[in-house]
């Protein structure tokens, strides 16, 4: 019962810290909610135009556009790439390269942050089954002759949905932080490219 009470407090002050930075209240995560970027948010150079989305989708800046937005590149190594690209592009294709990596970048990060929510509705619903099993406990505890297997057996669900529970809020820390570090990567890209203009 105390494994079972430090749980769902563990998920009551997680879900305290969500609704103070997010206006969805089945939002599992401390970082506030952004379920998408925009990318004047990071670019303050030339607009992108039908050219520039044209250009977006060339061979040349779509493959390295491919290459820059993979996370096991490191980011050292993916500004030296900028570096070297904006050498010889001029400003609309490095506004090109920008807006090919965030083609890519937003769609994931988006899928990503619907599938923390989902992971959210599913804790939201653990946690109300474990509450649940604890309820029956007690009302099978209070009746004048116990079924102790049955109230074992309850208890051994109540065990495991408790491990479940808890295996899935040390993993929440790990998944909420996915989308920060997409975002994060886009921001540091948009920098390097931006350093590049002419």
């Amino acid at each position: 019962m105390k494994r079972l009470a430090l749980a769902l407090a563990l998920f009551g002050v997680t879900s305290a810290a969500q609704a103070e930075s997010s206006t969805d209240p089945d939002w599992p995560c401390i970082q506030r909610k952004q379920p998408h970027l925009s990318l004047g948010q990071m670019w303050s150079g030339p607009e992108p135009n039908d050219t520039i989305r044209e250009l977006a989708v060339s061979k040349p800046i779509s493959d390295l556009a491919d290459r820059l937005e993979q996370r096991r590149l490191p980011l050292e190594a993916a500004e030296a790439e900028i570096a070297e690209f904006a050498r010889t592009a001029d400003n609309d294709q490095l506004t090109a390269l920008l807006v090919a990596i965030f083609n890519r970048v937003e769609p994931h990060r988006t899928a990503v942050i619907a599938g923390i929510s989902r992971y959210g509705h599913k804790q939201v619903d653990l946690a109300q089954r474990i509450e649940d099993h604890r309820a029956k406990m007690a009302q099978m505890e209070k009746v004048e002759t116990p079924d102790f297997d049955a109230i074992d057996a309850e208890e051994k669900q109540l065990d495991w949905d408790m491990r479940i529970f808890q295996d899935r809020q040390q993993a929440l820390t790990y998944v909420c932080e996915t989308p920060v570090i997409l975002e994060q990567r886009v921001f540091a890209l948009a920098r390097a490219i931006q350093a590049g203009l002419k």
